[in-house]
């Protein structure tokens, strides 16, 4: 298989089907509307969660996404909302923002395959303001053991077929250990196989005297 060619034409087409299920569309719905003020969408992708948004709430979207073969679809859903939108092909281990630049951060299934989620949730934790919130809804590691032996078993295949995604990563500790509280931590497994299922979803704080290093 050419990566180059399947990362073009087959893979945005392929995640954009799967990210857009009603199952996962009714996740999104439970951490998209609450976003306000001056928002930093990580991983925006083909733009799924454009609908999403509470056009009320919001008064400008920065998109981030390395990915620009995603961005053309984008294009289109932002336009269909009207949303102010800023698109950025940059990766987020690096967002080339000021210190508390956004009142919340939108990262919905990309912890999953940022390279190093643990300095881009760093860079999150910076650019928010003392007090903002990062609203988050990915899959991750599940609590059976069973489970987790089928997560670490697929990854390697699974990986290469779905642009770097990690079944398992543990988005609870990732959050906790970059400085975010979790004052709604929600965990479940939606329907479906369960090595792709377990999913975590909520906000994450930063203090309000917070300073990031």
């Amino acid at each position: 298989m050419n990566s180059s060619w399947y990362d073009r034409h087959v893979l945005p087409s392929a995640l954009d089907w799967a990210c857009g299920l009603p199952m996962v569309r009714r996740q999104r719905d439970l951490v998209v509307p609450r976003a306000y003020g001056r928002v930093l969408e990580v991983g925006i992708g083909t733009g799924l969660n454009m609908r999403h948004y509470d056009k009320s709430r919001v008064t400008h979207i920065t998109g981030l996404d390395p990915a620009l073969e995603l961005h053309p679809l984008a294009q289109r859903r932002i336009q269909e909302t009207g949303l102010s939108v800023t698109l950025l092909g940059l990766s987020a281990e690096a967002i080339p923002m000021p210190d508390a630049s956004f009142d919340s951060v939108v990262i919905t299934y990309t912890l999953c395959s940022i390279v190093d989620p643990e300095i881009a949730l760093r860079e999150m934790h910076r650019v928010l303001v003392p007090g903002g919130q990062v609203l988050y809804c990915e899959h991750g590691r599940a609590p059976d053991a069973s489970v987790r032996r089928w997560q670490n078993r697929l990854q390697p295949v699974w990986g290469k077929l779905a642009g770097g995604c990690h079944l398992g990563r543990d988005i609870e500790s990732l959050l906790l250990d970059t400085g975010f509280s979790l004052p709604d931590l929600a965990t479940r497994y939606l329907p479906g196989p369960r090595p792709w299922t377990y999913h975590y979803w909520g906000s994450a704080r930063k203090s309000q005297s917070s300073k990031d290093a």
